[in-house]
């Protein structure tokens, strides 16, 4: 049957229906790709064809102030993969594997990433992984072997510290990454990392290039180089002394900072334990983070007798204490109600200068009464306690003080001798510079200058006066004082034949669970050279030696001393013959017995004190041959058998008749410890005269009036 013409105009219309649907589905499909996808699509197909490499920059180096190289970036390797051309992928995982030094399902995962047109296999090789690679790639080629066939070594840079484990803490570390981590590398990370670039070029299906364009190229910036107020020397004399001194006392942590005292510029500094950041502990997180801390500008501690040459100076400059004032200790003082003791035996009548030489506690504590609350307050904020410093390095703390409004009377009494107040190192050093270079209390600065690897300066660091808390009276009057202290008072074991030397040692308390330690210190030593003309500062603090007595003119006077003897000549400070005192060598008493060692001392002119009990002398402190001025104590440390020999006694002189002053003289020369009960003059004492006692005994003398009477 014929179809009607009807039925042909509906099946072409249906026909023409059916056409315009696929049309309209057509064009809709087509909008979506050329208008709503096509950006993506674009990206897509872009990421195909065209293979993009970033081009790291060479990180800035850091230097110190004459040049010398602290960090740097040195050359290394990154193996990476082509995983589209990589044909035995398991066989070649398995060989990479105990090369890298990975694990063979971690190499595998990551060459078999298809969806990626390279991927890092492993980053910072090292150049004898590197050689051994090559030697196995080229030995394959060789064979007609396609094992290797993908794989590329890439140019890369590993940050590198030349003086390894150097001021470790301040200079900090970066991530493998080669991104700023701790300290100036974090600090100064925008200076030093400078801007990546990028190449973007065409390549095949199999990842190689088509080489037929030229492509898209962005060159790399080079971070900038910063140059430190650091000097290499310095900071090596530092880290020897500091290493020293944290070995042989055994001690927990050492910490020394080295400072210009006229202009604040930073000299050395040191916190130990350190690490090495070539090779730094990143498997533990917790030890490492411990260890970056650079506690020299971050952690507070109480300051102990390092503190009066604060409390001195204010209270010179407000002519609150003369000079030819006499002062009379007989061992504590109360202050509402609580006693206050000296350090050690009374020192009886002393001169001011003696009370800063004797380190004397009731003394300052009396000198910090005269001052008063705001008085003492101004200073200690004229001084920059309670504040920071304002020093370019990250993490600085402010210390502790107690605010004027809570503070108690007790409290002023304690600051006054270096307790009831935290300070930072820095702070500390910072102020005592103040007290010494003409009252200006500087702005302390480790970073120089900045330079962009052209040369071209970007930042520069001037010295700044951030206050003149006392008159430059009264900081002459202070170093004449300071000078004294290590030539006839505590500071002895710092002196140095033909330099002027000052200083101030401190021991401090140390805090376990909230309680003073009885039995743990910080000693520490406050020295500067030469006086006439302070050129170099040095702070050592010891924190909880192992060795007894801890004290700081023993666990830190002798390795302060190190550093400024070596730094003024390393600085050509030539000597002062006037103050060429003569010395004498310590002579050497290891491996003899108590007594032989007690009279080679005592014909040498040294005092001596024993730490340990034992037949023989294991060590000394100085060591032997070392130079110190007659009188100095010597101290020898014994083995553990327990046997002391009757000739290193001392026998107890008679000091009945004389006056307090005299029988403390007397018995302070036999080495021996005087307290005291009472006044007027020596009635009787205890040990009685002609008694053999061991060395630094305690002597108990009673005074009485003359007609018998008794205070």
């Amino acid at each position: 049957m014929v179809p009607t013409g009807s039925v042909i105009r509906r099946r072409i219309v249906l026909t023409i229906f059916v056409f315009f649907a696929l049309f309209l589905v057509m064009a809709v499909r087509l909008f979506h790709l050329q208008i709503v996808s096509a950006e993506e699509l674009q990206r897509r197909a872009k990421s195909q064809w065209t293979s993009e490499s970033i081009i790291q920059p060479i990180r800035g180096s850091i230097y110190d102030r004459n040049g010398n190289t602290l960090a740097k970036s040195a050359t290394a390797y990154t193996l990476s993969a082509s995983p589209r051309q990589i044909e035995n992928k398991i066989s070649l995982a398995s060989v990479l594997a105990p090369l890298l030094e990975m694990d063979e399902n971690a190499v595998y995962a990551r060459i078999s990433d298809t969806t990626k047109g390279g991927v890092t296999v492993k980053r910072q090789l090292d150049m004898k992984t590197v050689q051994t690679l090559k030697i196995m790639m080229a030995e394959s080629a060789k064979r007609g072997e396609s094992l290797y066939n993908g794989l590329y070594l890439d140019n890369d840079s590993k940050r590198y510290y030349p003086n390894g484990a150097f001021a470790t803490q301040l200079l900090g570390l970066t991530t493998i990454d080669g991104v700023g981590q701790a300290g100036l590398e974090s600090a100064l990370n925008n200076y030093l990392s400078g801007k990546t670039g990028r190449i973007v070029q065409e390549i095949d299906g199999k990842g190689k290039s088509l080489g037929i364009t030229s492509g898209e190229y962005v060159s790399a910036i080079d971070g900038s180089d910063v140059y430190l107020t650091i000097d290499q020397t310095i900071q090596g004399f530092a880290e020897t002394a500091a290493r020293e001194a944290m070995e042989i006392n055994g001690a927990e942590a050492v910490r020394v900072l080295v400072m210009n005292p006229k202009t604040g510029e930073i000299l050395a500094s040191v916190s130990k334990p350190d690490y090495d950041p070539n090779n730094p502990p990143r498997n533990d997180v917790k030890r490492l983070t411990s260890l970056m801390r650079n506690t020299v500008f971050t952690d507070a501690y109480e300051p102990g007798s390092t503190f009066k040459m604060i409390t001195m100076s204010a209270c010179l400059e407000e002519g609150l204490a003369r000079l030819n004032e006499y002062f009379f200790c007989s061992g504590s003082i109360h202050v509402e109600g609580g006693r206050v003791r000296c350090w050690g035996n009374p020192h009886g009548s002393e001169s001011l200068t003696q009370a800063l030489e004797n380190s004397c506690n009731p003394v300052f504590v009396e000198l910090g009464l005269r001052l008063g609350t705001e008085t003492f307050y101004d200073y200690l904020e004229a001084f920059g306690f309670g504040q920071k410093t304002g020093v370019d390095i990250p993490g600085e703390g402010s210390g502790i003080v107690i605010s004027r409004e809570k503070v108690k009377r007790v409290d002023i009494a304690r600051i006054g001798f270096g307790q009831s107040i935290a300070v930072t190192p820095v702070q500390l050093l910072s102020a005592a510079c103040a007290v010494v270079n003409g009252g200006n209390l500087m702005r302390p600065y480790v970073v120089k200058e900045i330079r962009d690897r052209d040369g071209t300066l970007i930042e520069k660091n001037e010295p700044f006066v951030r206050a003149n808390p006392i008159s430059s009276q009264t900081s002459a009057t202070m170093r004449t004082m300071l000078e004294s202290v290590v030539a006839n008072g505590g500071g002895k074991n710092a002196y140095i034949a033909g330099y002027h030397v000052g200083g101030k040692t401190g021991t401090a308390q140390v805090y376990v669970d909230g309680q003073v330690s009885s039995d743990m210190h910080i000693g520490s030593f406050l020295g500067f050279a030469p006086m006439n003309d302070p050129k170099i500062a040095v702070l050592m603090i010891v924190d909880r030696a192992d060795l007894r007595p801890d004290y700081g003119s023993v666990t830190a006077a002798p390795y302060a001393k190190d550093i400024l003897q070596k730094s003024l000549v390393y600085m050509g400070v030539q000597k002062d013959e006037e103050n060429e005192t003569p010395f004498k060598e310590v002579p050497n008493t290891e491996g003899k017995s108590l007594s032989e060692a007690a009279r080679l001392l005592k014909g040498e002119g040294f005092q001596y004190m024993v730490i340990g009990n034992g037949k023989t002398v294991v060590s000394q402190l100085p060591a032997p041959g070392a130079s110190m001025q007659e009188g100095s104590i010597v101290a020898v440390y014994m083995d553990e058998n327990v046997s002391i020999d009757q000739d290193a006694y001392i026998t107890v002189p008679d000091v009945t008749g004389l006056s307090v002053v005299e029988a403390n003289r007397v018995l302070t020369s036999m080495g021996l410890y005087m307290t005291m009960e009472g006044s007027g003059v020596a009635a009787f004492q205890s040990p009685e005269a002609g008694e053999t006692v061991f060395p630094s005994q305690k002597v108990e003398v009673f005074f009485e009036l003359p007609g018998g009477g008794s205070t």
